[in-house]
């Protein structure tokens, strides 16, 4: 049960930072009060500080449960997919705790929340009130009706269920729930623009051959880590065209580097191959790596890349904008038991990477005694003609 009293919330601001074991041990001595409800809610306050910063400086912010805290939207992926969005009437047909719809409403004329479950429809409700979100209808039914819906829509958003039954993860989109391939005709019949997100784990190209609707694909990675992907399907799509895919990763809070390419061009994008290791290592960030533009990303930023399965690219400049890592190479060093024992006395401490390679980062560690961190990073990796090497560099 939800509880937005001002009492409760008062308890809940006045014991932010009390032992929560504690709490639960004197339930009994606050009977006025559900102490299980407040212990959620100071837990689930702390882990807002980092996701949502803005929503965690309102203290009367009451969250309808611990999951829907952990699954919803950070802000930093909410405010990107809000800016996909102008104007008009946007319907969140899985609102879930709101981060969403909430983010929409700041670029959408008027936002329609639906969500089946009344708790979450009573905390949203409280929410959007503390936060000036008064352009957002709530509607608590299942997002598979649409007969409540007498709007005008413009465009729909849906964030599947990527949890069975048995809370079994799930990441393929005929996988979860509601059942997108069968809402995605219906929806858009009633509106230009339908966004779907699914899970980052899913395979791009599966996903595309069960949305040919697909206009735009958004890879979303915050510090380097892949969060969101977002599929934008058009009811007027030109098939003729190829889908755009634009790869983002959030550095901070605020800046993003991003790279765009067109899906279909990936497989014949001019890619060249790199006999020798040259003064600089790129490494592509998450979403590029995601997405699979491999190809593309050489020929844009005209780098050799290592080899055919190996995803690090070279090059005698230095490019400042690159989306992903840059590295000076200090030295390569030919795969070898001696070349063990000699980087491993030389470096007690480094970051290590391996691409392509015939053993993983914890064997490396293990066969050179090597602990992590430090300024050095070590490639062990493999080169188009099978030569594998080991890179010494650092970031300049």
């Amino acid at each position: 049960m939800i509880h937005t009293d001002l009492k409760t919330i008062e308890f809940i601001n006045n014991n932010i930072n009390s032992d929560t074991t504690k709490l639960l041990l004197k339930a009994r001595k606050f009977e006025d009060l559900d102490i299980p409800f407040i212990v959620d809610q100071i837990i689930c306050r702390k882990s807002l500080k980092n996701k949502l910063p803005d929503w965690s400086k309102n203290d009367r912010i009451i969250l309808p449960s611990k999951i829907s805290t952990e699954q919803c939207s950070s802000q930093q992926t909410a405010l990107y997919k809000s800016a996909l969005i102008k104007g008009g009437i946007l319907c969140d047909l899985t609102g879930g705790m709101g981060v969403d719809s909430y983010y929409f409403s700041l670029n959408a004329d008027k936002v329609i929340y639906i969500e089946r479950y009344p708790d979450y429809c009573q905390a949203a409700q409280h929410n959007f009130k503390e936060l000036g979100a008064n352009n957002i209808i709530i509607i608590n039914q299942d997002s598979t009706s649409l007969s409540s819906i007498t709007d005008s829509i413009d465009y729909f958003y849906i964030d599947p269920a990527r949890r069975s039954d048995s809370n079994k993860r799930l990441f393929a989109i005929d996988q979860c729930e509601p059942d997108v391939l069968q809402l995605k005709e219906p929806l858009l019949n009633k509106a230009s623009t339908l966004i779907i997100k699914i899970s980052p784990m899913a395979d791009i190209t599966f996903t595309l051959s069960l949305l040919p609707e697909t206009e735009e694909i958004h890879c979303v990675s915050v510090k380097n880590e892949c969060k969101e992907l977002i599929f934008v399907l058009k009811n007027n799509k030109d098939h003729n065209k190829g889908v755009n895919v634009r790869c983002i990763n959030f550095e901070n809070n605020d800046e993003f580097k991003k790279f765009d390419f067109i899906y279909s061009d990936e497989s014949i994008a001019n890619v060249s191959y790199a006999k020798e290791i040259s003064e600089y290592i790129y490494e592509p960030n998450a979403s590029i790596m995601k997405t699979g533009a491999f190809k593309s990303i050489s020929q844009e930023f005209k780098i050799e890349k290592l080899g055919v399965n190996t995803h690090l690219y070279s090059s005698d400049r230095y490019i400042e904008d690159f989306p992903g890592r840059v590295f000076k190479v200090n030295s390569v060093h030919e795969f070898s038991s001696s070349t063990y024992k000699k980087i491993g006395k030389t470096y007690p401490k480094a970051n290590i990477t391996t691409r392509n390679f015939p053993i993983t980062v914890d064997e490396f560690r293990k066969k050179t005694s090597i602990k992590d961190g430090g300024d050095i990073y070590l490639f062990a990796t493999t080169l188009g003609n099978d030569r594998k090497i080991i890179i010494e560099s650092y970031k300049p």
